[in-house]
């Protein structure tokens, strides 16, 4: 049994006090105010990462990721996106190519003719109902 093995299982049987002791003999500073069961795992960790060194910071993040299902499942806030006068919208549809200009007054034209939204369009390019901003890639599925 190695001096790792034999501290580790030392562990199980030692009292609050002695696992304080034993967390300030590690050259820790002062133990954390935790609980026996927690304190003696944190410890267990301690001794550990002084024989065989921490973990990867790449493990750490993904572990502090996984920690925190909501933060990490938000998706990315998204920036809307500003269009101005003069810009031009192309997307190909059924071999047929679709341009569309920015107005000055913030409405779309397209084939000489002029909607208020880019659904507008979308939809009557394509006959079904399509979001405006996703059917000329301006927005992802979602």
């Amino acid at each position: 049994m190695t001096r790792l093995e034999k501290d580790l299982a030392a562990l199980a049987t030692m009292s609050l006090a002695q696992l304080r002791e034993r967390w300030a003999a590690a050259g820790e500073g002062e133990a954390p105010a935790a609980p026996l069961a927690l304190l003696r795992r944190l410890l267990a960790q301690r001794l550990q990462e002084k024989r065989h060194g921490k973990l990867p910071l790449m493990v750490l993040r993904e572990l502090e990721r996984q920690a925190a299902p909501s933060i990490a499942s938000a998706e990315p806030t998204r920036r809307p996106v500003v269009l101005t006068q003069g810009t031009r919208l192309i997307r190909e549809w059924n071999g047929r190519t679709i341009a569309v200009e920015v107005t000055e007054q913030g409405g779309f034209l397209w084939e000489d003719r002029s909607y208020r939204s880019l659904s507008e369009i979308a939809r009557e390019v394509t006959g079904a109902h399509w979001s405006g901003p996703r059917f000329f890639g301006l927005t992802r599925r979602g």
